[in-house]
């Protein structure tokens, strides 16, 4: 039995492993796709305190091999429902079982996509998603931001201070998000809208991405230097309904990272809060972390 297993490889969960064997924890991590999270879409990360500039698959390596170097154990495995006994917790995982003391779920949120052709191949070469992370590398250029609700909005307001150009794609024929940042848009001469108007797909020539659309009937095309879709994100959590309070998908918690159930805890993007960065996802790992170990006792 493992005093903490950890359900997710980002930052949060890789966070929360260093900490667990810092303080003499037996950690064990399940990752079912790739070790960073959504770290990996990022070619060059400039807010992470202690960098000035790193790689997403560079600053993921460092913390793996981090957790490594302290004992923390990795296992390549899909868990498909977490049972809880009370005092010790089973994770079902496609290749076996794997029992603990406390579970951290650390399983992120991924972007949505929008599904069609050319988006994953420009994923990181064109195609963004998050404007906090990628808004400075184009300063003084033209970008387009898909979507219409909040997360687009805000993307635009971001990107609009300091882009040449700024236009919105939205599927409907007119925008869903806040008022207030409708205005604040439609007030800016550097905002144009598209509305409405179909992704059909994207395409790349050059330096330049150009997204395919139908509007009012008409195939065109819409270039620019870079593209952020901002459509929502998608929380991963279905398979621990059962177990915690979900919220919207996301495990219901606060900055403490307890959740409803004694024993489970949530760190990173995949637990209900207003800031998703790589640095807020290391500090839940290790507030999470010191619950659990907490708790263990």
């Amino acid at each position: 039995m493992y005093d903490i297993l950890i359900i997710g490889a980002g930052p949060a969960g890789l966070a929360a492993a260093i900490y667990g064997r810092r303080a003499g924890k037996s950690v064990l991590i399940i990752e079912k796709e790739s070790f960073g999270g959504q770290m990996n879409f990022s070619p060059k990360i400039e807010n992470y305190p202690g960098f000035g500039e790193v790689s997403g698959m560079e600053l993921s390596d460092k913390m793996v091999e981090q957790a490594i170097a302290l004992g923390a154990e990795v296992e390549l495995d899909t868990v498909l429902s977490l049972e809880d006994k009370g005092e010790s917790k089973i994770l079902h995982c496609e290749g076996g079982e794997f029992e603990g003391k406390a579970v951290i779920i650390a399983t992120g949120a991924k972007h949505r996509h929008l599904g069609v052709d050319g988006e994953e191949e420009l994923i990181g070469e064109g195609i963004s998603f998050c404007a906090v992370c990628d808004g400075a590398f184009y300063e003084g250029k033209d970008v387009i931001v898909i979507g219409g609700g909040n997360s687009a909005l805000q993307e635009a307001v971001l990107l609009s201070k300091t882009s040449k150009s700024v236009t919105v794609i939205q599927n409907l024929p007119h925008l869903t998000g806040e008022q207030k940042l409708q205005d604040i848009l439609y007030a800016d001469e550097k905002v144009s809208f598209i509305m409405p108007a179909e992704i059909l797909s994207f395409s790349k020539e050059g330096e330049k991405v150009s997204v395919n659309i139908n509007a009012d009937g008409e195939t065109k095309s819409v270039t620019a230097d870079g593209v952020f879709v901002a459509i929502g994100l998608q929380p991963d959590n279905e398979a621990f309904k059962d177990n915690v309070e979900l919220q919207y998908g996301y495990v219901k918690a606060d900055e403490s990272c307890i959740t409803s159930k004694e024993g489970i805890f949530t760190a990173g993007d995949c637990r209900t809060k207003s800031i998703r960065q790589i640095a807020t996802a290391v500090s839940d790992g290790a507030m999470a972390a010191l619950a659990a170990i907490s708790y263990i006792g």
